[in-house]
């Protein structure tokens, strides 16, 4: 018989799930922050939103194979639903098309800007809640922890190509390195890595991807046939699973992300990437370590159903980081509105607006700041 102590921290840890995968360090500071949650709770409460009643999503491994096959089911059921943006994005299918249309259309706004993270937190609330409410999912968004799997990412449970996976990698294809233009050699190229063609196994073996390409990292695949990527290019998924890119998402990454980073300039672009320095950032590491077509193009990459759970894990370590000191970081923005503010542009304040298009409407920057209360209460969650 199990004690209750020892029982509870296998709960606590995801032991009774996957007992081979230990809290890192990232995990550890998590659990460890939780006390200044509380504190700052105490002290400001968030209506009805608290930690009783905040929702909890959780790593891919840490949910048990029902979970894991109930979330795939409601990703094929928003695959399977008629599109709402058709008019404005002929190439858009199904309901899980409309994500893609509208990151493609503010992804120039939305990346190496003020609005990068209040914005994909929004946007991943939005597509969470379409599980939801469109496809009768009970869970939650889950997450990947990018360290799990960095040493193995073609064997790990969300790549493996077994009916509880994300599915697998690609078939082998020859194809090119990924250059990095403005990087120094060696960091200025990714080297190719087992797959590169359609994806075979797993429950997303036989999906389309409908959209693009824009920016593709395969030299393969057919254009679009209209130029902002919109019209109709159905096409199989594919996959380069890389570990050369895993390589930079390891927990010493983002545990040095999160702690030797004290404003939001500085955790914002060492998270997305300094290529002049040869450092491609966790945020550009995850991308790449999906690879293939749609994750491999900046543009169209929510077009591969895995691009959910790296922005969840983008998510949660800023969650990570604003909870370490929540008065200040919960109104820390910075940067432009505009990428690497071109053209130039004045800088980002808690009083600018994110939307999705017409998927969903305006919505403050100070009201995304705070996963505990905010949009009016809408969103409340945390990270186990």
């Amino acid at each position: 018989m199990l004690s209750n102590t020892l029982w509870a921290a296998l709960v606590v840890f995801g032991g009774l799930v996957n007992a081979g995968y230990p809290p890192d360090v990232v995990d550890k500071l998590a659990k460890n922050s939780m006390s200044k949650v509380k504190d700052w709770l105490a002290k400001n409460p968030q209506g009805e939103c608290n930690l009783k009643t905040a929702i909890v999503r959780k790593e891919w491994s840490d949910l048990n194979k029902k979970q894991q096959k109930e979330y795939i089911s409601a990703v094929l059921c928003l695959q399977s639903k008629p599109s709402k943006m058709s008019a404005e994005a002929p190439g858009a299918k199904s309901r899980f098309d409309d994500y893609v249309v509208v990151h493609v259309q503010q992804t120039m706004r939305n990346h190496g800007s003020t609005f990068f993270l209040p914005w994909h937190r929004l946007y991943l609330w939005h597509y969470e809640n379409a599980l939801r409410t469109e496809c009768g999912y009970t869970g939650y968004q889950p997450y990947w922890n990018w360290d799990r799997y960095a040493k193995d990412p073609i064997n790990s449970p969300l790549f493996d190509g077994s009916d509880t996976s994300m599915s697998g990698n690609g078939v082998f294809v020859p194809h090119a390195a990924i250059t990095i233009p403005t990087a120094p050699p060696p960091f200025d190229v990714i080297p190719p890595a087992e797959g590169g063609g359609c994806v075979t196994t797993g429950p997303f073996k036989n999906m389309s991807v409908n959209l693009g390409p824009l920016a593709p990292s395969l030299t393969d695949i057919k254009p679009n046939p209209r130029p902002d990527g919109l019209g109709y290019n159905p096409r199989c998924l594919r996959r380069d699973v890389n570990r050369n890119s895993a390589a930079v998402t390891t927990a010493n990454y983002t545990y040095d992300l999160i702690t030797n980073n004290k404003n939001m300039y500085w955790f914002q672009t060492t998270m997305e990437g300094q290529f002049p320095e040869g450092k491609w950032g966790v945020h550009s590491g995850g991308h790449y370590t999906v690879g293939g077509d749609p994750a491999g193009d900046f543009f169209v990459s929510p077009g591969d159903p895995v691009f959910w759970l790296h922005h969840a894990m983008i998510d949660r370590v800023w969650w990570i980081w604003q909870i370490q000191d929540l008065a200040k970081r919960l109104e820390d923005v910075s940067l432009t509105m505009t990428m690497m503010n071109m053209p130039p542009t004045r800088n980002g304040t808690l009083e600018d607006e994110n939307n999705l298009g017409t998927l969903y409407g305006d919505v403050l920057t100070k009201d995304l700041m705070s996963t505990l209360g905010g949009m009016g209460g809408k969103l409340c969650y945390i990270y186990e």
